[in-house]
């Protein structure tokens, strides 16, 4: 691995759409960042924003939340909420002193394979660019 700093992301993604769109990508051997670590959930509507804040708290310098796209949802809207959540708590995030660019949404489909690759590529290196820790992590935390 390089010199260079490797930020830690937490993904939850939908087991119906995103999920099978990241394995959608390893299966077609795309590069895709090791940077990632994956929590399946059975639907992006059911992540609770302390959640987030939890994964923010014990290390991750950023979280990434895939759900399905709008009108795929197999929970009928669960994509939608996820998206109204996250909008208000990318702003709680900033009014705290967190940069909001720290938390990412997507929606992808189980046939998005590549797509999943660059938008976890660009997330990781966006949060690369933000640096090393997010000021809520707790000190002590094992790198």
């Amino acid at each position: 691995m390089s010199d260079q700093y490797q930020p830690r992301i937490v993904g939850f993604l939908c087991n119906w759409c995103s999920y099978a769109g990241a394995d959608l990508a390893g299966t077609s051997r795309l590069k895709v960042p090791a940077n990632l670590r994956v929590v399946r959930v059975p639907c992006s509507g059911r992540i609770n924003p302390l959640f987030i804040f939890k994964a923010l708290e014990e290390g991750a310098d950023g979280v990434m939340v895939s759900g399905c796209h709008p009108g795929d949802c197999h929970y009928i809207s669960g994509n939608r909420y996820a998206k109204r959540k996250l909008a208000v708590l990318r702003r709680l995030l900033d009014w705290v002193g967190i940069e909001p660019e720290r938390i990412h949404f997507t929606w992808l489909s189980a046939s998005e394979g590549a797509r999943y690759s660059v938008e976890v590529t660009e997330f990781v290196d966006k949060v690369r660019a933000l640096g090393r820790r997010n000021p809520m992590a707790r000190q002590g935390v094992a790198s």
